[in-house]
C-alpha cells in the first residue's frame, strides 16, 4: 500500500470507521484509537516491538476487532522540521506495516508528543517513573493521533 496524507486517508474512510494511531518506539509500540466520528483519540495499549510480521498481525487483529480501517504512524521529525534518518526509518516501517496489514497509512509529526505526555504524567497525574514509562507510549500515540484528527477535520464554512 502507499502512504497517504492525513486528509486523503480520512477521506477514504466511510462512516463509523476508526483510525489506529501508532507511536513506533525502539522497544514498544504505543497504540491509540479514534472514535467513530474521528473527533477524539484515546490511548489503547502497547505492543512489544518485534518482527514486522508479528507486529502487523497484532495490529491487524486490533483493527478487525475495533473497526479500524487506517493507520496514523508517528513521524519523528527533527526540531527544525527536517526529516533525518529516524524519520526515513519510520516511513519505511509504516510503508511495510501498511502493506503487511492491508490498511492504508498516513504519517504525522510526533515531535514533542512524548515530552508533553511526560510533563502531564509528572505534573498532573503524579505517576511514579515505572508507571509513567508504561503509560507514555500509548499516551504519546493518543496525543499524536488527536493532533492529526484536529488538523484534518473539515472546518465549517
Amino acid at each position: 500500500m502507499a502512504l497517504f496524507n492525513m486528509t486523503d486517508l480520512r477521506g477514504m474512510l466511510t462512516r463509523d470507521q476508526r483510525l489506529i494511531g501508532i507511536d513506533p518506539g525502539s522497544q514498544t509500540i504505543g497504540l491509540a484509537l479514534s472514535d467513530v466520528s474521528l473527533r477524539l483519540a484515546s490511548a489503547y495499549g502497547s505492543l512489544r516491538r518485534g518482527k514486522l510480521s508479528a507486529n502487523a498481525a497484532e495490529i491487524a487483529a486490533i483493527a478487525r476487532k475495533e473497526g479500524a480501517f487506517g493507520l496514523v504512524v508517528g513521524l519523528p521529525l527533527s526540531m527544525d522540521g527536517t526529516a533525518g534518518p529516524a524519520a526515513q526509518a519510520a516511513r519505511n516501517w509504516a510503508f511495510a506495516l501498511s502493506g503487511a496489514t492491508g490498511l492504508p497509512a498516513a504519517m504525522w509529526d510526533e515531535r514533542l508528543s512524548s515530552s508533553a505526555v511526560n510533563r502531564f504524567l509528572i505534573g498532573e497525574a503524579d505517576l511514579s517513573r515505572k508507571k509513567r514509562a508504561a503509560a507514555v507510549d500509548r499516551s504519546a500515540a493518543a496525543w499524536m493521533l488527536q493532533s492529526a484528527l484536529d488538523a484534518s477535520a473539515s472546518r465549517p464554512s
